[in-house]
């Protein structure tokens, strides 16, 4: 038999990305599709299907050649069952057997997972986390989610989400309702998802501002902190200021001490992550090293962690 490959399917909100790799965890081929929103799980099954068939056939690779296709979700997950529970980005996948639907259509072995846990085995594997025993990687953009590296290998909890600190609660009952269906969980106060809402409330409370709640990302939330809006700047230190709680917790219950930041408020840089080090550091009274990380494997994060997907279920 020749040489044995790998199929990586990275589902987003926006696109769905494909990648093929050889044994070497070479990237041998990939292509992108915007993702159907409305998709159920059927639907959305079926398209993976027709472009994986398609990613092979165009390589001239067959199923025996191939060891596996490694799928991420952003999606909650019942991770030993494969079933997708909810997926806040495509509203009408939820409740579905992702895993069997797929593993009935396709000779391959399928292994489903969700999207932080591919990130963070990617930069496990490959990218800032190499090296280390143990790891958290912090998914900072939309939402706020994390995955958890114990002994070089992932932790899903007892039925598959171990890592959701964005809906771990900072003030139960108080601030923004978040679709976990609580108040005041981290992800209200430190993710993108929330911007516009933050906005609203400081102009509400007579904060000027150029913000708008309409327009504002996190493009616009970074160059109005450049410029000196006060509102902008209040909106960073409460992120800050959340996310250095929600670390340090993180830190008290794992002992963990390497975290690896990657997604789309990672762009905010030295502007965020000094004051989320300088707030961690004041609750730190243990003088022993805790590393802050950039994640380095840009958008192919999720690809490359889903084919790891395969690999990792391989090895155990």
């Amino acid at each position: 038999m020749g040489d044995r490959y790998v199929v990586g399917v990275d589902a987003g909100g926006t696109k769905v990305a494909y990648g093929l790799f050889d044994s070497s965890g070479a990237i041998v081929d990939r292509v992108q599709y915007p993702t159907d929103s409305s998709a159920d799980g059927p639907a959305f099954s079926d398209k993976v299907i027709e472009n994986v068939n398609a990613l092979l056939e165009k390589n001239g690779i067959t199923f025996e050649d191939l060891s596996g296709v490694g799928i991420c979700m952003p999606s909650f997950l019942l991770y030993d069952e494969g079933r997708v529970i909810m997926t806040s980005a495509m509203t009408s996948i939820k409740d579905f057997p992702m895993r069997s639907y797929l593993q009935d259509r396709l000779p391959a072995h399928i292994v489903l997972d969700n999207d932080a846990n591919a990130a963070a085995l990617a930069e496990h594997r490959r990218g800032a986390g190499r090296g280390t025993r143990h790891m958290v990687y912090i998914a900072i953009s939309t939402g706020l989610g994390s995955g958890i590296i114990i002994d070089g290998k992932l932790f899903h909890g007892s039925y598959g989400w171990a890592g959701e600190c964005g809906h771990m609660l900072a003030t139960p009952g108080k601030g923004l309702m978040c679709g976990c269906e609580n108040e005041g969980c981290y992800m209200s106060y430190t993710s993108g998802k929330f911007f516009s809402e933050q906005v609203r409330c400081g102009l509400n409370a007579g904060i000027q501002s150029v913000l708008s709640p309409e327009t504002v990302n996190g493009e616009k939330l970074k160059e109005a902190c450049e410029g000196g809006d006060v509102l902008a700047n209040q909106i960073l230190r409460q992120t800050a200021h959340y996310l250095a709680i929600c670390l340090y917790n993180i830190y008290q219950v794992l002992n963990i001490n390497t975290f690896v930041f990657g997604g789309g408020l990672t762009s905010f840089g030295d502007m965020l992550f000094d004051k989320v080090r300088a707030e961690f550091d004041k609750y730190n009274n243990i003088p022993l090293p805790v590393y802050f990380k950039m994640a380095e494997l840009k958008s192919d994060f999720g690809i490359i962690g889903a084919a790891e997907f395969v690999k990792e279920k391989e090895s155990l």
